[in-house]
């Protein structure tokens, strides 16, 4: 049995499936509507060898924001119900990753806790017409309905299209390796026995 999940969420503003295999090799098929948002999403997948199918409909025309967030909700989800009850996991992961003048640091608990620490310093406006505040709203909603503590750090960084890259890459190996099995794992890693 493979670590997959497909979940689907419809709302009055957003309609989203998503397809994932943690053990993948880095597949994406991404289509939201917002082409640097697809970008990130495929490098995400790329950078964390996660096969990942996301088709996503949204009122665009009013906001990028709910399609954003409901797509960080979705695939948190996926991820969620793919791990199960995250037995044999390495559970925590940290990577640092640059682009050019930025570095980007991400350390990742899939404790079960949500909680998002976002140090992410960049300029009000956007790459493309994508807005640089709408990369906190993804990754608050995927922290939360996975329920893991997750901390973005930046502590360099001028251009957004970097910062916001950067970001995505290093989430992805740091998820790579939380959610790799480790055969020296019994079980859960936790002195509670559960996650």
């Amino acid at each position: 049995m493979g670590r997959t999940a497909k979940i689907a969420r419809k709302t009055k503003e957003t309609d989203i499936t998503v397809d994932l295999d943690v053990d993948g090799s880095g597949q994406a098929a991404i289509e939201t509507g917002m082409a640097f948002f697809d970008h990130m999403l495929d490098a995400f997948s790329r950078h964390g060898f996660f096969n990942i199918d996301i088709q996503a409909k949204g009122d665009l025309e009013v906001d990028y924001h709910h399609t954003v967030e409901d797509v960080g909700l979705t695939l948190g989800q996926a991820f969620k119900e793919a791990l199960g009850d995250k037995s044999g996991i390495r559970r925590f992961g940290e990577a640092s990753c640059p682009l050019d003048e930025t570095l980007a640091k991400v350390v990742v608990d899939l404790s079960g806790r949500p909680y998002l620490s976002y140090n992410v310093k960049i300029r009000p406006g956007r790459v493309g017409d994508f807005d640089t505040d709408l990369p906190h709203e993804f990754f608050a909603a995927f922290a939360n309905q996975l329920g893991m503590n997750l901390h973005i750090d930046v502590p360099r960084g001028e251009n957004p299209h970097h910062i916001i890259e950067s970001c995505f890459k290093a989430f992805a190996r740091a998820m790579d390796f939380a959610t790799q099995v480790d055969p020296r794992v019994q079980g859960v890693l936790s002195t509670k026995g559960s996650l």
